[in-house]
């Protein structure tokens, strides 16, 4: 006998009704994640016909970075869990493409999600594939795609008045610069943009206080240590633009017997769980890692159903979280 959708809601645990509006893709129903998967597995489990009509699109997770590197910035592998979990939702296959590799893609693609930075040239590439493209962390929103990005511009000005409010006249930064894998685009950091703007305006920007990395440890490292062998009076704080480069900036004031939050102030951006295991652990300007990739799957189930859809420009908010590397 065909199951129908009350013997789903009684395996399930919810109403009929609630089962209805999750099979019919209704996004305004109030339920958790876990509830909609429940259901859309009992479904599938009870061969419930409406599921089995549902075609399963093929969607292309497009990574600007090598499988490697993720490891060592977490933020990446947030990103794509967040992107991994909502997909379950929609029926979604994710196929994995890592340094912009589209040679790697076998059969049909309906879709793409891109998370990274990449180049004119590629994003064409990429459209030549699917022109249905969502991009997490680079505002392709002026060439017509969707965006998902962070607020970086708000969570800077706060570290900054954070400081400014203990009338500190002397802020550093360690910042980074990326290329997109064909080396044909040259990203600066936003977050350097910001600071440089808003010490500025209040009369504190020094250009010696300014040092330029790559986004990791090593470079993290590297720069402080520049930092130490150059100045003459290291800055009382230093704004570090990603949480693998303020765990190498902690090893080199570490090692050279600079007390943090004593002596420098460290500040941190991406709130990873790098930032919790450091010593002493970091503040940090924390970034929504995991709803920038479930927003992007939502996002990316309207573009592919909804024929009167509207390229977003999304940003999500970010907050500060105070730890021990800076004053209370």
């Amino acid at each position: 006998m065909m199951a129908t959708i009350r013997d789903i809601a009684k395996k399930a645990g919810v109403s009929p009704a609630t089962v209805s509006r999750v099979l019919n893709n209704d996004l305004t129903l109030s339920v958790t994640d876990e509830t909609r998967i429940k259901i859309i597995k009992t479904a599938d489990a009870l061969n419930y016909s409406k599921v089995n009509r549902r075609i399963q699109k093929r969607v292309a997770l497009i990574q600007w970075y090598s499988q490697s590197k993720e490891q060592d910035d977490l933020y990446y592998m947030m990103i794509r869990e967040g992107i991994e979990k909502r997909s379950q939702l929609y029926n979604f296959e994710i196929v994995r493409i890592f340094q912009n590799d589209l040679n790697e893609i076998e059969g049909d693609i309906d879709a793409i999600i891109a998370v990274g930075k990449f180049s004119n040239e590629q994003v064409k590439h990429m459209s030549q594939v699917s022109p249905k493209i969502v991009f997490i962390d680079d505002n392709q929103f002026m060439n017509g795609y969707d965006s998902v990005l962070s607020d970086f511009k708000t969570g800077v000005t706060q570290v900054i008045d954070f400081f400014i409010k203990q009338d500190l006249q002397d802020i550093g930064i360690i910042y980074g610069e990326e290329h997109s894998t064909d080396g044909l685009r040259v990203i600066p950091d936003q977050r350097f943009d910001y600071f440089k703007q808003y010490l500025s305006n209040n009369n504190l920007f020094q250009e010696k206080y300014c040092f330029k990395g790559d986004f990791t440890k090593k470079s993290g490292y590297q720069q402080m240590r520049s930092a130490i062998n150059k100045l003459d009076k290291l800055p009382s704080a230093f704004f570090v633009t990603n949480d693998p480069m303020a765990a190498g900036t902690l090893q080199a004031l570490q090692e050279a017997g600079i007390s943090v939050p004593g002596q420098v102030q460290v500040f941190s951006f991406n709130n990873t769980s790098v930032a919790n295991y450091v010593n002493p652990e970091l503040s940090a300007v924390s970034v929504e890692m995991e709803e920038m990739g479930r927003c992007s799957v939502d996002i990316l189930n309207d573009l592919l159903n909804n024929d009167k859809h509207v390229p977003f420009k999304l940003e999500l908010a970010t907050k500060l979280v105070f730890r021990d590397s800076t004053k209370k």
